[in-house]
């Protein structure tokens, strides 16, 4: 819940610890602006104040070409790159790697996969078909210690086109079989 008065004052000395709280929509002009606007304040009798952007366009406002309210502290522009890295991030663990490529991924996303690559390798430490991998092993090693399903269907459920290739990658990642793994769920380890 907003409190006016505060809003006001934070409005007016242009507090950037209120930056991203909250947005001010002037009634006279009809556009809503950021807590740290460089205009001049507008009457407070004309001022309503929104918890979001989204508030402020929905009650009929426009967004200030002054103070660009869609790079507020915690909007997606002000993320920038890492906005994107997180919806990557979020489609691979969805399972989009394991239908299409980076390229189709990266095009989702409205980027080359070159510089999708850059960015994951920059804020992930890895590149998108390694976070893939990891991804489809670990839901491998969970079907395998939480259900009695055939390997063929582990497999294809974890997202790995054939078995062969998901034998391979398990005996890479954990030095044993997903056979060995499963009988070692019922021994003490």
């Amino acid at each position: 819940m907003l409190d006016h008065d505060e809003c006001e004052r934070a409005r007016v000395r242009r507090d950037r610890r209120y930056d991203g709280r909250f947005f001010s929509g002037v009634r006279t002009t009809r556009i809503y602006c950021r807590p740290v606007c460089p205009v001049r304040p507008a009457q407070g009798k004309n001022v309503a104040f929104y918890p979001t952007a989204a508030a402020a366009e929905a009650a009929g406002f426009r967004p200030c070409l002054r103070c660009r309210p869609e790079t507020a502290p915690f909007s997606p522009a002000w993320r920038g790159s890492r906005t994107t890295v997180r919806r990557a991030l979020r489609l691979i663990r969805d399972g989009a790697l394991d239908r299409a490529n980076v390229e189709d991924l990266a095009a989702r996303l409205g980027i080359g996969a070159r510089h999708l690559d850059r960015l994951f390798q920059r804020d992930v430490g890895a590149s998108p078909l390694q976070v893939a991998r990891t991804a489809r092993v670990q839901r491998a090693k969970r079907l395998l210690d939480q259900t009695a399903l055939p390997m063929s269907e582990v497999a294809a459920s974890a997202g790995f086109a054939s078995l062969r290739r998901f034998n391979a990658v398990f005996a890479e990642v954990y030095r044993r079989t997903p056979s060995e793994i499963r009988r070692l769920r019922f021994k003490p380890v």
